[in-house]
C-alpha cells in the first residue's frame, strides 16, 4: 500500500507557488467566462473561457511537480490524466478571432472537424490507461507498460511534432484573418480605433511568442543541452502570466462591436440586379459627394459609416462604394479622414488652438480617439497635430 507523506506535499516555494496562484486566477476568469456564455450566449467568451482552461491546465504538471507531488506519491496514477490538450489551441485561437471579427458568427457542423485531433488523442489516452491497468503490478508502478514503451517513447515525440506543425498553421491562419479584417474595416468605417481591437493584436503577439519559446527550448533541450525542470521552468511562468493578462483583457474588453455588423458591399437584395456604375454615373456621384461633404459636413459625426453615408446620399452602398474607390482613389476611412484633417487645419488657421486643445480640436471636426487623429494627421500632412499647430500661432 502506498504510503501518503502529507508533510511533503503540497510544498510551497519559488517555483511552484507563482505558477500556482496564476493559475487559480486564470482559472477564475475562465469561469467568470462561462458565465458570460450562459448568461449572454456570446461564444467568444465560451471559446476564449476553453482557451484560457486549457493553458492554464497545461500548467498543472509542473505546478504540482515543483509542490512535491510526484516525489510524494511515487506511484501516481496522475500523468495518464493530465491530457495535453494542444492540438485544441490553434484552432479555439483562430475560431476565437474569427467569432470576434465576423459579424453574427456562427459554428457550422464542418468547423468542428477542426478539432477530430485532439479528441482522437483523448481517446487514445484513455485507452492506454484502461489497458495498463488491466495487467498486474500497476498499482505498483507509476506509468503502465503502454505509457512507457507506446507513449512515451513514439507517440509524444510524435504528437509534439504535430502540434508544432498545427499551432504554426493556425497561428499564420488566424494572423491573416485579423489583418484582413483590418483592412477591410477601412473600405466601411471613418473612425476604425474601437473596431481595431489591438488587444487581439496583442493577444496572437503573445501565444507567437510563447509558441516560438517552446520551439527554442524544445530544441535546446533535445539537440543542445538537457535542460533541468528548473531552466523548463520560465516557458511555463511566461505562460502562466500570458493567461492572467488574456483572462483580464478578454472579460473586460467589450468585443461586442461587429455583432450586427453587415461588411457586404452589395446588400442581398441587389445581388440579382447588379448595379454596376459606369464611368459618367461615378463622375455626376463624384460631385455630388464632394458637394454634398462640403455643405453638410457629415465627417464632423465621429460614427459616420458607408451605409449611413449611403442612405444620406440616397445612393446604394455598392455605387457610393465605388465612386469612392475609382473616384478618388481612396478607401472609406481615409476620404472621410481626408475631410477631417482638413477642418482641423482650419480651426489651427483661425488660432482655435487658443480657446482649445488639440485634442478638444479633433474631436470637434469627427475624431474620437487621440491615437487615431494623431497617425491620421501625421500620414496626411507629413507633421504632427502639435509641429502644425505651433506653424499656425
Amino acid at each position: 500500500m502506498q504510503q501518503i507523506l502529507f508533510f511533503e506535499f503540497p510544498s510551497f516555494n519559488l517555483y511552484s507557488t507563482p505558477l500556482l496562484l496564476l493559475v487559480l486566477q486564470a482559472y477564475v476568469f475562465a469561469v467568470l467566462l462561462l458565465m458570460r456564455y450562459f448568461n449572454q450566449k456570446y461564444l467568444p467568451a465560451l471559446l476564449l473561457a476553453l482557451l484560457i482552461f486549457i493553458t492554464g491546465y497545461h500548467r498543472t504538471t509542473y505546478t504540482i511537480g515543483f509542490m512535491e507531488w510526484y516525489d510524494t506519491y511515487r506511484n501516481t496514477k496522475i500523468n495518464y490524466w493530465l491530457i495535453a490538450l494542444s492540438l485544441a489551441v490553434g484552432p479555439l485561437l483562430y475560431f476565437y478571432v474569427k467569432s470576434i471579427t465576423t459579424s453574427n458568427f456562427r459554428f457550422k457542423k464542418k468547423d468542428f472537424f477542426h478539432f477530430v485531433p485532439v479528441s482522437l488523442f483523448v481517446i487514445y489516452k484513455i485507452s492506454i490507461f484502461v489497458y495498463d491497468a488491466s495487467l498486474p503490478g500497476f498499482d505498483e508502478t507509476q506509468n503502465g507498460y503502454l505509457k512507457i514503451h507506446l507513449d512515451e517513447k513514439y507517440v509524444q515525440p510524435l504528437v509534439g511534432i504535430v502540434e508544432s506543425l498545427q499551432m504554426l498553421l493556425y497561428l499564420t491562419f488566424t494572423l491573416q484573418l485579423y489583418y484582413a479584417y483590418k483592412k477591410k474595416i477601412q473600405h466601411f468605417f471613418s473612425n476604425t480605433y474601437a473596431l481595431e481591437l489591438n488587444w487581439i493584436r496583442n493577444f496572437l503577439f503573445i501565444y507567437s511568442f510563447l509558441f516560438l519559446y517552446s520551439i527554442f527550448e524544445g530544441v535546446i533541450g533535445d539537440l543542445i543541452v538537457d535542460l533541468h525542470w528548473t531552466q523548463r521552468w520560465w516557458y511555463q511562468f511566461f505562460s502562466a502570466l500570458a493567461i492572467i493578462y488574456i483572462g483580464i483583457k478578454g472579460y473586460f474588453t467589450d468585443t461586442n462591436t461587429l455583432k450586427n455588423l453587415n461588411f457586404e458591399v452589395v446588400p442581398s437584395s441587389e445581388k440579382k440586379t447588379p448595379d454596376a456604375p459606369k464611368d459618367n454615373n461615378i463622375l455626376e456621384n463624384k460631385t455630388k459627394l464632394e458637394q454634398f461633404m462640403n455643405d453638410e459636413k457629415p465627417f464632423l459625426n465621429p460614427d459616420l459609416n458607408l451605409k449611413e453615408l449611403s442612405k444620406m446620399l440616397k445612393i446604394s452602398v455598392p455605387v457610393l462604394s465605388e465612386t469612392i474607390n475609382s473616384g478618388f482613389q481612396k478607401n472609406f476611412n481615409d476620404f472621410i479622414n481626408g475631410y477631417r484633417v482638413k477642418a482641423v487645419q482650419d480651426m489651427l488657421k483661425e488660432g482655435k488652438q487658443k480657446q482649445l486643445s488639440l485634442l478638444g480640436i479633433a474631436h470637434e471636426c469627427g475624431f474620437n480617439s487621440k491615437a487615431t487623429f494623431n497617425r491620421v494627421f501625421k500620414k496626411l500632412t507629413n507633421s504632427s497635430p502639435s509641429e502644425y499647430a505651433m506653424q499656425h500661432l
